[in-house]
């Protein structure tokens, strides 16, 4: 027997958590955020937790709990079951409750999570979700193919090579020597092609450096990235919409280390600003070029485009696209808006609005039930 939930004056919303990738810790300290600052009014509110092996459940206990993993110890967690039609299910003693979903929030960093698979899944299971569709989201994932249709559309980049592991472990000192042929000199910055929040990235001033910094991203994934090093600032710019898009004002990164890796950016204590020495053209040209790869890159709801500005030359380079970037009442993304007179709270309605109001003719047929 299945009881359907109907809730007739309010959204049914599902906030997405967790997840099986190294920034589970990450998205839960985002969905803490947003389980905080979203409207109670205007929506029921359904959270769902993915442990670290993969396992759904929803949650229904203190959503303060969420940001240290209390979460998932709570002996009221029901298991997630779906079905093809808007609806998640859940098993209350011998029944299974079906409720309703009208539109998903995937609060998911990283593998799969923010790389296309669950915005997939979510696509099968026909319920709207916030942020960059199945194709956007794998491919901005992905440093190697970001880097070459970006570079397609004449997009400023740095200077890249990448292989496999297949390949490199046929003939390693052949894919060295080519990186240094195409790279031309040190530093570098060795990075697995899918990995979120600068995880298996290094930095390498030599040879030696080199081979282990990509035996290093190789187990990360099966392909890695090699980029020149710039040297400048790195400054970021969150774009939000469908169609009409805004971006916002610069945000410039402190980073507490040599370059801002994982340790930098969660644990060392680097720092975020918003430059106020940055010429009108130079905002510009960073708004417009993320606005443009956006586009290319066929983003929707949500992004953070990331940048160097050029220690003397003052050139753009742009490093990359984050579809689901980080979103505690600190991150870089939504402070960003707020600056843009977007509150955090009124920033979550958007999204949901863009989500419910994507193209109904493209990826997935938007369905706004009761």
């Amino acid at each position: 027997f299945v009881k359907e939930s109907v809730f007739v004056s309010k959204l049914n919303v599902l906030i997405i958590f967790g997840g099986d990738s190294q920034e589970h810790s990450i998205s839960e300290k985002s969905a803490e955020s947003i389980f905080k600052n979203i409207s109670k009014e205007k929506y029921n509110i359904y959270a769902a937790g993915i442990t670290k092996n993969g396992t759904w459940y929803l949650y229904s206990g203190d959503t303060q709990n969420i940001s240290d993993c209390k979460w998932e110890k709570n002996i009221n967690n029901k298991q997630i079951y779906f079905s093809t039609d808007n609806n998640i299910i859940i098993k209350n003693n011998n029944d299974f409750e079906k409720i309703k979903i009208d539109v998903a929030v995937p609060v998911l960093h990283g593998k799969n999570g923010e790389d296309g698979t669950v915005q997939g899944f979510l696509e099968i299971l026909k319920i709207p979700y916030v942020g960059c569709h199945t194709t956007s989201s794998a491919l901005c994932m992905d440093k190697i193919f970001t880097n070459i249709i970006l570079d397609y559309y004449n997009i400023n980049k740095a200077k890249f090579y990448w292989f496999n592991k297949y390949d490199f472990e046929q003939d390693p000192d052949k894919y060295i020597k080519e990186t240094e042929d195409k790279i031309q000199k040190y530093p570098m910055f060795v990075k697995p092609a899918n990995a979120g929040s600068s995880v298996g990235i290094s930095k390498v001033k030599n040879t030696q450096e080199l081979i282990d910094g990509v035996k290093k991203a190789l187990q990360e994934d099966t392909r890695v990235l090699i980029e020149e090093e710039i040297i400048g600032r790195e400054l970021e710019c969150a774009v939000l919409g469908n169609n009409n898009l805004i971006a916002s004002c610069i945000g410039e990164i402190l980073p507490a280390n040599e370059f801002y890796d994982y340790d930098a950016k969660y644990i060392s204590g680097s720092k975020t600003c918003v430059p106020e020495d940055l010429s009108p053209e130079i905002v510009k040209n960073i708004q417009e070029t993320a606005k443009k790869a956006y586009k290319i890159l066929d983003c929707a709801g949500l992004s953070r485009v990331d940048f160097f500005l050029e220690k003397n030359t003052n050139k753009i380079y742009l490093n990359e696209i984050n579809t689901f970037p980080g979103f505690t009442s600190i991150s870089m993304y939504p402070k960003l808006l707020e600056l843009n007179n977007i509150k955090y709270s009124d920033l979550i309605d958007k999204l949901i609005d863009l989500a419910l109001n994507y193209n109904k003719n493209q990826h997935i047929s938007i369905y706004r039930g009761i």
